[in-house]
């Protein structure tokens, strides 16, 4: 059964549905990344390019199980670039 959870995008109210699962994983990416669900739902659609946000959603939580954590990674490096 899948879960929606509306977030503001660009200024424009979204909602994303996905299974508790993949939410599960995307709380911790959240957690772990000391982001709140906004601000990780904006970075996702920000690295998204052309895929729908559901499915991006999906294969960062893949990724994020599979051990790779370069969605951080890409995160904390754009801070340090925006403080240097």
């Amino acid at each position: 059964m899948l879960h929606k959870r509306s977030v503001s995008l660009s200024g424009h109210a979204t909602s994303v549905a996905l299974e508790p699962e993949f939410w599960a994983v995307l709380d911790a990416i959240a957690t772990e990344g000391g982001l709140s669900f906004a601000a990780l739902m904006k970075r996702i659609d920000e690295t998204r390019g052309r895929t729908p946000l559901a499915s991006a959603c999906r294969l960062l939580a893949l990724a994020w199980a599979g051990g790779d954590r370069s969605f951080l990674d890409m995160e904390k490096a754009a801070d340090t670039r925006s403080t240097a």
